[in-house]
């Protein structure tokens, strides 16, 4: 991961997401990282928590929380909100402000579970208008399975972004997407 980020650095001034589970890998990544990494990422479990805030504190970096803690991923926008509200709490407890935390409220593909998309445009409304904190989302998860992924993916962003999204995980080369 070192190696990763002082090569990637050398080549380009873009801000970098540094994306691991392994808090050994991540705490070197950033104490070498010029700037202000976003991190990739917490969950609401106490384990995640307890070893993630520390480095941002340390270091400082945006935090992405997923909204899935010891029991998984809540069926209910609500059960994915109050993660959410878990996680902003826990964060304060470090000094990590808000405007610091990206909350993933998680998107499950429709084709297994037909009402994912109704339950995550939720999540993302009430995220945004109760805790006031950016939302981010793996858009084309809702689509898995399914045919004509693009159409899926192009209409449940714009829907996701009406509903609060800050920041969806997109493909650019995607013709309907762009659209």
């Amino acid at each position: 991961m070192k190696e990763v980020v002082q090569e990637l650095q050398s080549v380009t001034n873009l801000p970098l997401q540094i994306d691991t589970v392994d808090t050994v890998a991540m705490e070197n990544a950033l104490r070498i990282y010029n700037g202000k990494a976003m991190v990739n990422s917490v969950s609401g479990k106490q384990e995640s928590m307890d070893a993630v805030f520390p480095l941002i504190r340390k270091y400082g970096g945006v935090v992405i929380g997923l909204a899935l803690d010891e029991d998984g991923i809540p069926a209910t926008a609500e059960g994915r909100v109050q993660i959410a509200k878990k996680i902003i709490a826990e964060a304060a407890k470090y000094g990590i402000e808000k405007k610091d935390i990206v909350i993933d409220v998680l998107c499950m593909t429709i084709s297994s579970e037909p009402t994912g998309a109704i339950t995550t445009l939720e999540a993302l409304r009430q995220v945004r208008e109760k805790y006031g904190v950016c939302a981010v989302l793996g858009v084309s998860n809702i689509s898995f399975g399914l045919p004509y992924r693009p159409a899926v993916n192009s209409n449940f962003y714009t829907m996701a972004m009406q509903s609060g999204l800050s920041a969806g995980i997109i493909n650019p080369l995607s013709e309907d997407m762009m659209r």
